[in-house]
């Protein structure tokens, strides 16, 4: 299999660096959602951040796989401060729209490039990219509707323990 062009393995590094840079994003905000007593949210925010480290893996094996090229780049500090577990989720919202992008940013580069193996992983990610926007608009609404009420925000935190690794 050729390797991968100085672009796209740019672009790749990019998003590895993206990806890190969402799971650490992640973890902060469970810092924010521990403190709060919010364990639902702390737990699935932590998952979240799991399954972030889990999609720049997947890059960095790629990559190894099609000549290598990787550089770990720095990653910047988190918030850990948010106005309500709403905020946590409004940002989680924008942070994968930007994510999805970023995405999709490569994904026009490697369909230039006519790199079709680069492609089909990225089609992964494209689809999964619907599934975290989705996933974090769920939650939204659903804290949204409980608004200020306490015993609404502890339904939504126990239905946010209710997530399992993937």
């Amino acid at each position: 299999m050729p390797h991968l062009s100085e672009k796209i393995r740019d672009a790749f590094n990019e998003q590895i660096n993206v990806e890190l840079n969402s799971a650490y994003s992640y973890l902060g905000m469970a810092v924010y959602a521990t403190e709060a007593t919010l364990m639902g949210a702390a737990s699935w925010l932590r998952l979240q951040a799991e399954e972030e480290l889990g999609h720049a893996t997947k890059l960095i094996d790629y990559m190894t796989d099609r000549g290598g090229g990787v550089e770990l780049k720095g990653i910047s500090q988190p918030p850990i401060n948010f106005e309500s577990l709403r905020d946590v989720f409004r940002n989680v919202l924008e942070h994968e729209r930007k994510v999805t992008a970023s995405i999709y940013r490569m994904y026009d580069l490697v369909a230039q490039e006519r790199d079709y193996a680069a492609q089909a992983l990225l089609d992964w990610y494209v689809n999964e990219q619907v599934e975290e926007e989705n996933s974090a608009l769920e939650v939204l609404r659903m804290l949204e509707l409980a608004g200020d009420s306490g015993p609404g925000l502890l339904m939504v935190d126990r239905r946010l323990a209710e997530r399992a690794r993937a």
